[in-house]
């Protein structure tokens, strides 16, 4: 069985060492642990330094494309290198590469597909209150939407099986860590957690420079998301609260109808009619993208196939030679 330890990376000349050197290249019921960077366009030394460290795998893209490009780049040529688990973890060495022992353990044994570490934010002395209130509502707001009960939904540390590896395609630019919950919990994926440790921080995050801008983009990408595989209860819950606006404004017309003094009250009328019809017509655009939902989830299954059956014959032409 073979484990590859992906690490994207942009301009970690610095901390890929502490990163690459904590990582553990035994462990029980593997037989091989390799080492992947993604060189996300770094401006430093980050591939040299990766290649001097004897880093087994080293991807470079031409430019700067983002963590979650970055992410399923790893993925791709994980599954390609034949890794039979891949585990995530972030170039600037917040995680403890001994941890990876206990992430891959569920996978090993086969109780799930997805493991994600769970830091115990609580527990981070260098995370603000504020920090730590706005991770403990976005990972109960990505439970509710995903139905999964990873506590720590942000965090980086993963471990994947190739089947789930196979099965997740991620298509924001910002961020793989939302998606990625939200796929699984869609697809039916077996996904765990286990505690985790973190080590202090050695830089500031680079994924955001500001709270409000990632809560905004957050937001985004789970409503996104979401709206993908379950576009009908969107639909339904906006159009049926603007149709029911618009009903109640035509109850309250009828009434002064009744009582002889409808025609003081013609634009409420109007108003009843443009709503309801707004209304109708989000309902028919939610059937619409229904429809269309169930398209994409036939795509993802086809290409699902189409990268086993890569996988496949990749490994038949490698024995043949």
């Amino acid at each position: 069985m073979k484990l590859i330890v992906q690490i994207p990376c942009l301009n970690e000349e610095e901390t890929l060492p502490l990163t690459v050197g904590n990582i553990p290249r035994k462990i029980a019921g593997i037989d091989r642990v390799e080492i992947l960077v993604i060189d996300d366009g770094s401006t430093d030394r980050t591939s040299e330094v990766a290649r001097e460290l004897g880093v087994d795998h080293i991807i470079k893209l031409s430019n700067t494309q983002g963590l979650a490009r970055a992410f399923m780049t790893g993925l791709d040529a994980s599954l390609k290198q034949g890794a039979d688990i891949i585990v995530n973890t972030d170039a600037d060495n917040q995680y403890k590469g001994e941890d990876i022992v206990r992430l891959i353990k569920p996978v090993i044994e086969g109780r799930a597909d997805m493991v994600v570490g769970d830091r115990l934010t609580d527990t981070i002395e260098h995370f603000s209150a504020a920090k730590k209130i706005l991770q403990k509502l976005g990972s109960w707001v990505v439970r509710q939407v995903s139905n999964t009960e990873i506590p720590d939904v942000t965090s980086g540390f993963r471990a994947y099986s190739k089947e789930a590896a196979l099965k997740i395609n991620v298509i924001s630019e910002f961020t793989y860590t939302l998606e990625t919950i939200i796929q699984a919990g869609k697809k039916n994926i077996a996904v765990d957690y286990v505690p985790i440790r973190t080590n202090e921080p050695l830089r500031p995050s680079r994924l955001f420079s500001s709270i409000p801008g990632y809560i905004k983009r957050s937001a985004g990408t789970i409503l996104r998301i979401y709206a993908m595989y379950e576009p009908l209860k969107i639909f339904f819950y906006f159009g049926g609260f603007v149709f029911a606006v618009g009903a109640m404004i035509s109850l309250r017309f009828l009434y002064f109808y009744i009582s002889g003094s409808g025609a003081g009250h013609i634009q409420s009328l109007i108003l009843a009619a443009v709503l309801m019809i707004l209304g109708f017509q989000t309902l028919v655009i939610g059937l619409v993208a229904d429809l269309i939902s169930g398209n994409r989830r036939l795509i993802e299954d086809n290409l699902y196939r189409i990268r086993k059956l890569e996988l496949f014959f990749g490994k038949s032409k490698d024995e043949g030679k």
